[in-house]
């Protein structure tokens, strides 16, 4: 390869060199494909296993509810209290089409605060509560 100078002909080329621009770009492309897993997370429950379960749906755009081993409550992965849990249910479920409530409750979590939350969420008029687990098949390492 050869280098223009200027001198000569043609005077200053003044050409942008990419390299250094690509070079950064796929560091920042690989330092975000390690980041957004982690991201995306939620809270840490240990969902129970049943033999007789359906495909879980996607959560990313539905209204989900975690109870964890310590009866902490968080809606779409926001820790609230038991009091402005339900309002903050009904304020997700008032932009989405859908009103279905999805609950993830721990393993270790108390069946007393499970149907506390299933009350809650009846007495105020939301009936659609989807109960997820995690399939024994696919956890025994059987699964498809």
């Amino acid at each position: 390869m050869s280098m223009n100078l200027g001198g000569g002909k043609g005077g200053i080329k003044a050409d942008i060199n990419v390299t250094p621009l690509v070079d950064i770009m796929l560091v920042l492309l690989i330092i975000m494909m390690l980041i957004a897993p982690l991201l995306q997370k939620g809270v840490n429950v240990r969902l129970p296993l049943a033999d007789n379960t359906t495909e879980k749906p996607s959560t990313q755009d539905q209204t989900v509810v975690h109870v964890d081993a310590q009866k902490g409550l968080y809606v779409n992965n926001i820790q609230v209290s038991e009091s402005e849990a339900v309002d903050r249910i009904k304020a997700a479920l008032e932009e989405k089409a859908e009103r279905v409530v999805y609950l993830k409750a721990d393993t270790d979590a108390p069946y007393s605060a499970i149907m506390n939350m299933m009350d809650k969420l009846r007495e105020n008029g939301i009936e659609n509560v989807a109960l997820i687990t995690e399939s024994r098949k696919k956890a025994e390492g059987g699964g498809d």
